[in-house]
């Protein structure tokens, strides 16, 4: 994989106008398994101490599943499923044992070193993945008014205004289980762009917008662009906000 592709990558996060930080963000490197990455966002809900437990617990427990992961032998889904299941229990026990009501969502990427790439979320922190300027896929939020733009009552850009834009279907810590959803990128190739974050960033930009400023930046440049911009267009009434950005660059000996 490595001769095929340069890897570049950044992670984000800001408090926003928000009294505390709730989300969390992670970007790592297998610890044996060459080009073998993983992304990781959770925006923690449920008060002061209760969210940031949430996200803490999505954080070390994909720390942990990952590191034991073995790419050559194990399945990816399998993991990324894991992951969310695991860290779901052990926020429901958090919930009952503190008598809070800790819930995060979680949007993960894993890149393998083969260039294959498994998206996992729950929630309404997304995943993108991006051909050059080019929206290759979004995951769908698992939020009501993503089920009125599902059914043709309201449109993507109603959809981002919506009063009710805040009430999700489903996430981690949830009485129900969390739903989970999977998407497969069979071969990834140099000029992809990967991009988990949460809802504080995708709320203030259009798919094109993002695609642009992924397109047209590194991700250190773009994770503080769409930050910095967020900030700007929350006007004083911003969320949490976090991303991680993976970008596929032609090799350095290529012609």
């Amino acid at each position: 994989m490595s001769s095929s592709y340069r890897i570049q990558a950044a992670t984000g996060i800001h408090r926003g106008d928000r009294e505390y930080q709730q989300d969390q963000v992670l970007l790592m490197t297998h610890p044996y398994a060459r080009g073998c990455i993983l992304g990781i966002v959770a925006d923690g809900m449920g008060g002061r101490s209760g969210g940031r437990k949430a996200s803490d617990q999505v954080m070390l427990t994909a720390r942990q599943l990952f590191e034991r992961f073995e790419p050559a032998k194990e399945d990816c889904t399998r993991m990324l499923r894991t992951i969310v299941q695991d860290a779901h229990t052990v926020i429901r026990l958090t919930a009952i044992a503190s008598e809070q009501e800790p819930h995060s969502t979680v949007a993960a990427f894993v890149v393998l070193p083969d260039g294959v790439c498994h998206f996992m979320h729950s929630g309404d922190s997304r995943l993108y993945h991006f051909r050059g300027n080019r929206l290759v896929h979004r995951s769908l939020d698992h939020s009501y008014v993503q089920a009125l733009v599902d059914r043709g009552d309201i449109t993507e850009d109603e959809a981002n205004n919506h009063p009710q834009s805040n009430i999700l279907l489903g996430c981690l810590g949830a009485e129900s289980p969390p739903p989970m959803v999977h998407h497969l990128i069979e071969k990834m190739q140099p000029g992809d762009t990967l991009m988990a974050c949460s809802d504080g960033v995708w709320h203030y930009f259009t798919t094109q917008e993002l695609a642009t400023v992924v397109d047209g930046l590194s991700p250190r440049e773009a994770s503080e662009f769409l930050i910095e911009k967020a900030r700007q267009r929350a006007a004083g009434g911003g969320d949490n906000l976090s991303l991680a950005i993976l970008k596929l660059a032609e090799p350095e000996n290529a012609n």
